[in-house]
Parts: structure tokens; sequence; C-alpha cells
């Protein structure tokens, strides 16, 4: 019997945890789709090693803030993997593209504020509403939090707010999509050394050890820590696993 063809859409694919969870969705017999803002060939490498574990992947280009090319994205996704794949639809929607700032609350500006909106709220719910037409019936959402939004560090008030909008839309999309089987949950992961904001938690000594002082695993979070529970989320084991924020974060700040 011929497997199952399985597609997930990862937006940020090319970097970072997004790279990570691509790498993670592939190692469990999936196929992918990577977004990329603008480094094409930085989503070209993690292609070739998502071919080195033996699965298929396409790049295509999007910025979540142009929320009028939504419909011309998912048009070429759907020719994409028609062509490659020999199907019209995917499985699963990680919206994991974003950018994050720290900026006191005082000194934030309106222009940062509705950056971060943009960016991290109304892209990730115009994106996935547009996404609705392409994903298959019994398939799966994962959006991506933060810890920030059980805790508070100074400087992330807009960005945890944001997040704390996708932790309630994460329920509202359980909800209302349940009749076609599509559930969606919510990571929050915990600080992670990547290049997000900066590099700030990978590049800054003092950071990283406050935060490893403060995580009862005693380190910071690494891409490795996030793209697998993903990746689990994405399969069958985690059926019955909806409407959840799941935490990872090794047990920072508790």
């Amino acid at each position: 019997m011929k497997n199952e063809i399985k597609i997930a859409l990862v937006t940020g694919g090319s970097r970072g945890l997004g790279k990570n969870m691509a790498l993670e969705l592939a190692k469990k017999g999936l196929h992918l789709i990577l977004t990329y803002n603008n480094n094409e060939e930085k989503a070209k490498e993690v292609i070739k090693e998502i071919e080195r574990l033996g699965q298929q992947a396409i790049a295509v280009q999007l910025n979540v803030t142009e929320f009028n090319n939504f419909e011309e994205f998912f048009a070429t996704v759907k020719k994409s993997i028609k062509s490659k794949f020999g199907v019209e639809k995917i499985d699963y929607l990680i919206n994991n593209a974003g950018i994050g700032i720290n900026v006191p609350f005082a000194k934030t500006t309106e222009e940062q504020l509705d950056t971060i909106y943009n960016i991290q709220f109304k892209g990730t719910y115009l994106l996935t509403q547009r996404a609705l037409n392409i994903l298959n019936d019994g398939g799966g959402i994962v959006n991506v939090s933060t810890g920030l939004t059980r805790f508070a560090l100074n400087g992330f008030s807009v960005y945890a707010s944001m997040k704390s909008a996708i932790e309630t839309l994460t329920k509202y999309q359980a909800k209302e999509l349940g009749d076609r089987k599509i559930r969606s949950n919510v990571i929050a992961p915990g600080a992670i050394e990547t290049d997000f904001g900066g590099g700030a938690v990978r590049d800054n000594e003092k950071m990283n050890n406050f935060i490893a002082s403060n995580t009862v695993l005693g380190r910071v979070g690494l891409p490795d820590d996030i793209g697998s529970v993903v990746a689990f989320l994405c399969t069958d084991d985690a059926k019955w696993i909806n409407a959840q924020r799941i935490e990872v974060s090794g047990g920072q700040m508790i």
C-alpha cells in the first residue's frame, strides 16, 4: 500500500526555528513547503537538507505583511504541489514567520506597534483564513507564541501582547474549525539561541546567563528543542490534542 502524502507549510522556514521545524517534520515523513521573505538561497539550502532526509520540499516567497498577495501566494502553492506531489491541498500550516522587538513600554512608537501587529497577528490571522481553502479536513494548524505571555521581562510589551492574541485566536480556530476536524494548537517557546531579535539571546552573554539561571534545566533553549514538538503536533500521535498552549521553555521562570 502506497504511503499517503502529507504536506506541511512552514512560514519563515528558511532559518532559525522555522528551519528546524521543517527538518523535524521531514524526519516524520512529511513533505514541505517553506516560505522565505528575501533570502531564497537560505531556503534552497534547507531544501537540500530535507532532500537528504528523503523528503521533498518547495520554497515560495512570502511577505506576511503583504496581505493583498495572499491569494496569489496560495495559487502558486496549489500549482506547485499539484506539479510536484500530484495533490492540490496541504495538511498542516505552521505559522512561524515573525520578528522580535525589545523596547520599553514608555518608548514604544506607534510605528513599532503597527509593525508587530501586522507581522505577528494580522498577517497570521489573514494568512490562515486564506489557507482554509487549501487545507485538508482532518489537518492541523500550529501557531507560535512565546513564554513571555506567561511571565514578563522588560521591553517585550508589544511582542508579548500580540502573542497573547495569537493564543486566544488558536482557541477560536479550534472551536470553529472542529466540524472539519482541523486541530489548532499553539506552542510557546522560551528564550532560544537564534538570530531572532538580532541574536540577543545567543550573543548577549549577560542575557544568556540570566535566562539560564532562571530556567530549571539550567540553559537557554536551542532550535532543536522546538522543532520536534511542532513535528509531533503534525502527526496522528497528537490527534487528540486540540486548542492547547504547549510551553517549550525548559521550565523558564517558574
